[in-house]
């Protein structure tokens, strides 16, 4: 069997055990996966970016696949995942990383650099709405019916017993069906997703994500003027059937030095478009 191109860890990272996989040694990049993933959606990426120069290491972020599953929904508040990152990077030795994120990592990754000014050298966004205008666009009917699973999940118990139907085959036919890409998906990559879906307390973890949002807010102090200087790239995939590409309008208002790419993908950019995202993400990090 061959060897994997990372290693896991699983260590305590400011009172929370975290699980992630790593490779490569230089400067830190930091990869934030999205909903219903974990680690592996980085897949493609971890050992692109390792062989262009690059400590990579993408975590599970907390509540999902083999990381700690803290109960509530206030443990999921977005100070509380912005926190985990900066002590993460801390953690491994560094004052600084390019930070990379997909879905609700994108959201997360959006809010760290205004709750932990200067952590953040250079920030890329994979389909992920900017917070301030994914509030305001979702007054919209049209993004309003694409997040419609955002308001499903505010109901109690009911969300968790929908996905967990069928072993969470929610999954298959979603990362089967979405994809421009035939196969974007192994079917062994699918069955590893179901089976860190199941494992108990991370559906309802995943959803807390959302469940937070709605009861907390994003209402982040300084978010409105926290990219100035902080180079930003944002890839999005224009076939993306949660999030509309009118969430880009007016994004350049509030990020000062922005590059946006359009790709011919789906919402899973980095299994969709992994060759266009690998190229894009060195270049962009080695500073061309």
């Amino acid at each position: 069997m061959p060897k994997e191109p990372w290693t896991h860890r699983d260590e305590a990272v400011g009172g929370l055990r975290l699980h992630w996989v790593e490779a490569g040694e230089g400067p830190l990049v930091l990869l934030l996966h999205g909903f219903p993933e974990h680690w592996l959606a980085w897949r493609h990426q971890v050992p692109a970016l390792a062989s262009a120069g690059f400590r990579v290491v993408a975590p599970d972020l907390r509540g999902y696949n083999l990381s700690e599953k803290p109960k509530g929904v206030s443990s999921y508040r977005m100070e509380l995942l912005a926190g985990d990152v900066a002590n993460l990077v801390r953690h491994l030795g560094y004052q600084r990383t390019f930070l990379v994120g997909h879905d609700w990592g994108g959201a997360i990754a959006w809010c760290v650099p205004a709750l932990h000014p200067g952590l953040v050298e250079k920030l890329a966004i994979l389909n992920a709405p900017h917070p301030i205008l994914f509030r305001q666009k979702l007054a919209t009917f049209a993004q309003a019916k694409r997040s419609s699973y955002v308001f499903f999940f505010q109901l109690p118990y009911f969300p968790e017993r929908s996905l967990l139907r069928r072993r969470a085959g929610f999954l298959k036919g979603m990362l089967r069906r979405d994809p421009v890409t035939f196969g974007a998906f192994s079917p062994d990559e699918i069955e590893a997703y179901r089976e860190a879906f199941l494992v108990p307390g991370a559906a309802t973890a995943a959803i807390n994500y959302y469940r937070a949002a709605f009861r907390t807010g994003t209402r982040i102090p300084g978010l409105r003027r926290s990219l100035d200087g902080v180079p930003t790239l944002v890839l999005w995939g224009e076939k993306d059937r949660y999030l509309g590409p009118e969430l880009l309008d007016g994004l350049e208002a509030l990020v000062p030095d922005l590059r946006v790419v359009r790709l011919d993908a789906s919402h899973w950019l980095p299994a969709d478009a992994a060759t266009a995202v690998n190229s894009e993400l060195i270049s962009f990090f080695r500073g061309r």
